[in-house]
């Protein structure tokens, strides 16, 4: 018998926003979507070719529209945050990977499960 119980602490909603993934390790950028998000964290659609690892430190930006730039000053939202899961197997798109995605409280610190 297999017990299956919801691990998340804040309730997510179902966002699909687009993001941008810095990996560190690949020095590169990683577009993709996300599929819900939290207070805690989000799940993101990215491309299969992202080499992304569970407990991998990665840095997210989620743009912002040119009205909510003006009002907010900025025009991306940047987090910090921890890979927990990493699910290769059928998605929506063939070619992309879900990643399970936990925020750090601070950008410059790593983040602690």
């Amino acid at each position: 018998m297999v017990c299956a119980y919801e691990q998340r602490q804040s309730k997510r909603s179902m966002v699909s926003w687009p993001v941008s993934v810095w990996h560190p390790k690949a020095a590169r950028f990683f577009n993709g979507r996300s599929i819900n998000v939290s207070s805690d964290g989000a799940l993101l659609i990215l491309p299969l070719k992202a080499p992304i690892r569970k407990g991998q430190n990665l840095e997210l930006n989620f743009p912002r529209s040119e009205k909510l730039a003006q009002d907010k000053g900025c025009f991306a939202r940047i987090k910090s945050a921890r890979v927990v899961r990493v699910d290769r197997s059928e998605t929506m798109e063939s070619a992309a990977i879900k990643v399970g995605l936990q925020f750090c409280e601070q950008p410059e610190m790593a983040c602690t499960i």
